[in-house]
């Protein structure tokens, strides 16, 4: 474990904050950030619902214009709670009032990531939490930012092993089809959370997925005395979590979420990838895989060249269409939801044209 990453308890506790403290995890999904999310959501002091994903609403945010216009700054509002409304997942027992969450936040730095952080909050609140989390790990690149508006804000950085995670994102609409492109957006997602953990040390604590599935205990004690809560033997049991039953059916991606992580599973990709595609990953993510103790299968020397990349973008497209398709014809919850959120995207695109 690197130096900058001892776990102290934080000098300034979220129960000391009078509002939750914030914390973002990053840096990249299907790393098993869902299962240590709902895991933590069974202590009462954390809070963390399904995340929004705002990485999506970012190229539409230069529509909205000058934010010191109220006008146009209440419409960001009322969209970004929108895209909360059409999430594939609601969030529990809460209803956002647009017109409350400007007045409330209209005096401070005006900001996307700032509205989105106060429905966390505020959500957080009513639940009664001392501690929220948006699981948008994309958010990594607004770091920067996010640490000026929230400046006591912590991050949780999941890194799993590339070989698993790129195996697991080829399967994953939400990424590319490719083990290539997926072993580039791999890399560039870790380059962004290694500049985090060396600027911000003691505002980053990571850990490995695998060290998760060896001892889920050991991991979860670490994570709740870095973010200042409690630990309960409840986080150790995910099958009395409403919400992982629920996830659990609506999509394949989430599928063994209602179930205890299994061991074996951390080696899957051998049967996923060829050694081909294990080589280009491994030369790809070699500095980071030996940062984090990851041992190589290959020599790693297979060179990406840029026509590589592009046959790859050419073939991921095609494969991207086909597996629409086939959510359409084969689990028509999930596609239907995650169409209704594109669809709602596309709206604000055409209407702020």
């Amino acid at each position: 474990m690197l130096d900058a990453e001892v776990i102290t308890r934080h000098p300034e506790t979220a129960s000391q904050q009078k509002r939750p403290r914030p914390v973002l995890m990053i840096p990249l999904r299907r790393c098993g950030s869902h299962a240590l999310r709902l895991r933590l959501n069974n202590s009462p002091q954390f809070y963390s619902p399904y995340p929004l994903h705002i990485v999506d609403f970012m190229p539409l945010l230069a529509k909205y214009g000058d934010l010191s216009v109220d006008r146009q700054y209440f419409q960001l509002i009322v969209d970004v709670i929108g895209l909360q409304s059409v999430s594939m997942v609601k969030w529990k027992d809460i209803v956002f009032d647009p017109v409350e969450i400007f007045e409330k936040i209209q005096h401070e730095q005006r900001s996307v990531h700032r509205i989105l952080g106060e429905l966390l909050l505020k959500a957080g609140e009513q639940h009664g939490a001392s501690v929220v989390m948006d699981k948008s790990l994309d958010s990594v690149r607004y770091a920067d930012e996010l640490l000026r508006l929230f400046p006591d804000m912590l991050f949780l950085n999941v890194v799993r092993d590339p070989r698993a995670q790129v195996a697991s994102m080829n399967r994953a609409i939400i990424h590319d089809y490719d083990s290539t492109l997926n072993a580039l957006t791999w890399v560039e997602a870790h380059t962004i959370a290694r500049q985090l953990v060396v600027h911000y040390p003691d505002r980053v604590l990571t850990i490995r997925y695998e060290d998760f599935l060896n001892n889920q205990e050991i991991v979860l004690r670490r994570i709740c005395l870095f973010f200042g809560i409690d630990f309960l033997p409840e986080m150790l049991d995910v099958s009395h979590s409403m919400e992982a039953q629920q996830i659990s059916q609506l999509s394949a991606l989430w599928e063994t979420n209602s179930f205890p992580p299994v061991m074996a599973n951390k080696d899957k990709f051998k049967q996923q990838l060829s050694m081909q595609e294990i080589e280009i990953i491994e030369y790809l993510c070699r500095d980071f895989m030996d940062l984090y103790g990851y041992e190589m299968m290959t020599e790693a020397k297979i060179q990406v060249t840029e026509g590589m990349v592009s046959a790859a973008k050419e073939h991921s497209a095609a494969t991207r269409l086909q597996a629409w398709a086939s959510l359409k014809e084969n689990n028509f919850k999930d596609f239907v939801l995650r169409q209704f959120r594109a669809d709602y995207l596309t709206q604000l695109r055409l209407r702020n044209n």
